[in-house]
């Protein structure tokens, strides 16, 4: 009499395979949140900040996001690719704050029993990403700056 019980959910992992961060990306890290003895094929995209764009010469990107909305649409981009691709365990992160050439801004890893299962599905991933994530990204030019991607 007057006891509580409480039902929690068993938890794993400890890691959440959708993140948006301030520190530097780790694609090791990211593929180990995919891989499994059941999965033999294993991609991962990296999306590095490069040193130019067209003419311009860039020396920095910065990036900000809404957070909770982008972490939605992160997670539901994941929850997309998974089933489009049933055979897929994928994981998404991204960084925001301001980066450095050769830093890595994006890191996608897909992992399914075959390689081009999980080809197939870090490119549709990326792009869901590039489309619909609310995420924004400014470069910093030695011309000057410029917010990409909003706008025409």
């Amino acid at each position: 009499a007057g006891a509580v019980v409480a039902l929690i959910p068993p938890v794993s992992g400890g890691r959440c395979r959708v993140v948006l961060s301030d520190d530097p990306l780790d694609p090791q890290s990211v593929e180990a949140e995919v891989k499994g003895p059941d999965r033999g094929g294993v991609v991962t995209f990296t999306g590095c900040v490069r040193d130019h764009t067209g003419e311009h010469q860039v020396e920095r990107l910065e990036y900000e996001a809404y957070r909770s909305m982008a972490l939605k649409v992160m997670g539901t981009i994941l929850e997309e690719t998974e089933t489009k691709f049933e055979t897929v365990r994928l994981a998404i992160h991204h960084r925001l704050g301001v980066l450095a050439i050769g830093e890595a801004a994006v890191v996608i890893a897909a992992a399914s029993p075959h390689r081009a299962v999980a080809f197939a599905a870090c490119a549709y991933a990326i792009d869901r990403l590039k489309e619909d994530v609310p995420i924004f990204k400014r470069e910093v030019r030695a011309d000057g700056t410029v917010w990409v991607g909003l706008g025409p």
